[in-house]
């Protein structure tokens, strides 16, 4: 059953349909499930619109019919539910999904809300989409909107009819995409059904994100300012510098003989200049390189400079509301289809703050990381056999280094590395040749995909999220004539290749990372509904689970793992083993 359900004031409008999909794994729709779209024509006649003027009869409907929702975007619709106690198992974010179909037709950047997808279908004006509304910058400090809030109605009264009608536009254009030649990047066959499943994964991370963002990792503020005053002193007035820093700063200017602001990188390059050192960028691994009474003061001035600017008290004062740390967290923001955040840097925070993350009494933070995940997607994706065969061992890098390079691990990391990432100079490029003899496969899939890019073409994921094509500057950089563009525009080209190359492992971890969540997701909605999904940081999850509980948690953490290799990379025999730890803190993880 469809569910369409936008807001208006004074109530809810929702459009309550069949919808025959057959169920699956992931938001009940599995990688080879046909979409019969017959149901939906009802849309424009027989399907009634009902007013809604409280939350019991959604909550109804999604307890008895457990209903495929259709939200225009779920960062936006699914909070205000989510305040009137209403969760849901699945859902299609019309949004997301968009964003992947446009990808895959090279036209990023395009809006992707419901009023965009009928008319570019229709072959109207394509209007902008609306702002969101997501509770302003600091969501548990601006309470989330209601659904009779009148900003809300403002941005997403439409009738719900016609979220159905984008539904159904983009169901259609999944299948005609199948097999086309948007379909095939880098070897890999991207079918209907992959697409499919993407969508269902991508619009379950939604769900995840939005409650995720809805609660926040657990933080103790108290702790927080003690790991400030320890490394920083006490808390400044307006515009001061903290004291450690102020002393480190007299430091600096002495050791040059002269003042310098370390603050300033111009007048740091001008002051290592007048020293004698000719540098263009005061990054650490240049400083670390000169020999210099500075340069110590410098490195450590600049590690605190971040601490008190990215983590320091004014971000408490934002970011930390009712011992909950509320970065608002949107799925598939990269290109890759990786996480961002928006506030509260909740994708960076620094290994001394995780200090301040502790669980609520009574509970545990189930640390769920998924260890060296990349190499092992590329052993998935290349299906190289011999790669393959070492995903098993729990430390990848370890197992390269004794099949391959006499035991040495930084060998074999940096190899491991330099094929994902185009390393062609240096030890990683020496060691390439060992890469190629043991692992022909995975080095022919990444360097297929960085000779497509190269080439100016688009190379996609394992279940079809397509990287953007290249600019116009960059077809005339490479296109251009003449002795002296020569070199640049190769170089522009291998830039783009780099690109590519990663882009296949790293879009294809964030179809697993998706597959995983929402798996998951819906495992603690069934068996153990007190637990929450607090933060998702690159490769690792975190969730606040009542302590009888998280052995259990651990354990279906883990099954979903499996499961979303199954459905992502179906017949593989590759390991993408998630290592789930319970504590009390979340330092006491690594």
């Amino acid at each position: 059953m469809l569910v369409a359900v936008t807001i208006r004031n004074g109530g809810v409008r929702a459009v309550r349909m069949a919808d025959v999909v057959a169920d699956g794994a992931v938001g009940d729709v599995s990688a080879d499930a046909p979409v019969a779209h017959a149901a939906a024509e009802a849309v424009g006649g027989a399907a009634a619109v009902t007013e809604v003027t409280g939350p019991a009869e959604l909550a109804e409907w999604e307890q008895s019919y457990a209903p495929r929702w259709i939200f225009d975007l779920a960062a936006e619709m699914y909070p205000a539910l989510l305040a009137l106690g209403i969760r849901v198992r699945r859902c299609h974010d019309l949004a997301l999904t968009e964003r992947i179909l446009l990808g895959r037709e090279g036209r990023f950047g395009e809006p992707c809300r419901a009023a965009a997808i009928l008319a570019r279908a229709h072959g109207e004006p394509v209007p902008a989409d609306p702002v969101p509304i997501d509770g302003g910058a600091r969501p548990h400090v601006v309470e989330q909107p209601g659904l009779f809030d009148d900003a809300v109605a403002e941005a997403t009264e439409t009738d719900p009819r016609l979220l159905i009608a984008a539904y159904r536009d983009q169901m259609r254009r999944v299948d005609r995409s199948a097999g086309g030649p948007e379909a095939t990047a880098a070897g890999i066959d991207v079918s209907a059904g992959a697409l499919r499943l993407l969508i269902a994964a991508e619009s379950g991370s939604a769900l995840v994100a939005a409650e995720m963002s809805r609660r926040g990792l657990p933080w103790d503020a108290d702790v927080h300012r003690q790991i400030l005053a320890d490394a920083l002193g006490t808390r400044p007035t307006d515009g001061a510098r903290p004291a450690t820093l102020a002393r480190l700063a007299e430091e600096i200017s002495t050791a040059f003989g002269f003042p310098v602001n370390p603050d300033s990188p111009v007048d740091l390059r001008e002051a290592f200049h007048r020293s004698g050192f000719d540098i263009e960028t005061t990054r650490a691994w240049v400083l670390r390189e000169i020999d210099h009474p500075a340069v110590a003061p410098l490195l450590r001035y600049k590690d605190l400079a971040r601490l008190f600017t990215a983590n320091g008290w004014n971000w408490l004062d934002d970011w930390v509301v009712d011992g909950r740390l509320a970065a608002q967290f949107l799925p598939g923001a990269v290109v890759s289809g990786r996480w961002a955040t928006r506030g509260g840097g909740g994708l960076q925070l620094p290994t001394s703050m995780r200090r301040a993350a502790i669980a609520e009494p009574g509970h545990v933070l189930v640390v769920a990381d998924a260890a060296q995940l990349e190499p092992r997607i590329l052993a998935a994706v290349s299906k190289d056999p011999a790669l393959t065969a070492l995903s098993g061992d729990a430390d990848l890098y370890a197992a390269l280094a004794a099949d391959g390079f006499g035991g040495d691990r930084r060998h074999a990391k940096l190899a491991m590395l330099g094929a994902m990432y185009g390393q062609t100079s240096g030890e990683a490029a020496r060691l390439m040749a060992t890469m190629r003899v043991r692992y022909p496969a995975a080095v022919a899939c990444v360097e297929s995909a960085a000779r497509r890019g190269e080439a100016g073409g688009v190379v996609a994921s394992v279940l079809g999220r397509a990287c953007p094509p290249p600019s116009e500057g960059w077809r005339r950089a490479v296109g251009a004539g003449g002795a002296s563009d020569e070199s640049r525009a190769r170089r522009v080209a291998r830039d783009r290749g780099r690109f590519t190359r990663n882009f296949v492992i790293q879009a294809s971890a964030a179809d697993w990372a998706a597959a995983w969540m929402t798996t998951l997701r819906l495992a603690l909605l069934d068996e153990v509904p007190a637990a929450e999904m607090v933060l998702f940081q690159h490769d690792e999850l975190v969730i606040h689970v009542p302590e009888p509980y998280a052995e259990q948690v651990c354990e279906l953490a883990v099954t979903a793992a499996t499961t979303a290799r199954d459905l992502v990379f179906p017949g593989s025999s590759v390991h993408t083993p998630v290592r789930p730890v319970a504590v009390r803190c979340y330092a006491d993880a690594k």
